[in-house]
């Protein structure tokens, strides 16, 4: 099995998620993207290209990286592990020092509603000081595709990943890339 993971912003490639991943897939693909360099529709399109080029069985995105890794699972039908996901960045990340324009995410986000919610599976902490209390996510997914840490902050670090991951990947379907 191979794997996009998709770091947030000021992330890094092998972030707690990459981690968690090690052992469970054959290929993890974890690029490093800087989030104020690069526009958002450049870093999509450069995404979605490793998608097809690297034949992805299954996107794993934490914080802003849940946004793309949602937008491209929706245009994929890929499954989904997401980690603390910002999914309205427009209402995030300029708190956070991004000095881009914000409007792109927002009209981008029509795309969740193509998402496969059997494929879904989320993981989020209940003191995450960076998205508060995920209402949104949890509206979109719905409680029965969402792990809740108690004290979890925002850090993938806090969430205990390699003991949930193996039990959300057995959750969704993963279909092999032929």
């Amino acid at each position: 099995m191979t794997t996009l993971n998709i770091h947030g912003y000021k992330g890094i490639p092998h972030n707690a998620a990459y981690s968690a991943l090690c052992g469970m897939t054959e290929n993890i693909i974890s690029p490093e993207i800087d989030y104020d360099i690069d526009n958002p529709e450049v870093i999509l399109i450069r995404l979605l290209d490793i998608c097809a080029a690297e034949k992805i069985d299954m996107i794993v995105g934490t914080s802003l990286g849940g946004f793309f890794a949602s937008v491209i699972s929706a245009k994929y039908n890929k499954p989904l592990l997401l980690v603390n996901p910002c999914l309205q960045p427009q209402n995030i990340i300029p708190a956070l020092g991004y000095e881009g324009d914000v409007s792109w995410f927002e009209k981008l986000s029509t795309e969740f509603e193509k998402l496969d919610m059997e494929h879904i599976r989320c993981i989020i902490g209940d003191k995450d000081e960076v998205i508060g209390d995920h209402a949104f996510t949890k509206k979109l997914l719905g409680m029965e595709r969402i792990t809740v840490i108690p004290s979890g902050i925002h850090s993938g670090a806090t969430l205990n990943l390699e003991k949930h991951f193996p039990m959300m990947v057995k959750q969704i379907k993963i279909q092999k890339t032929c």
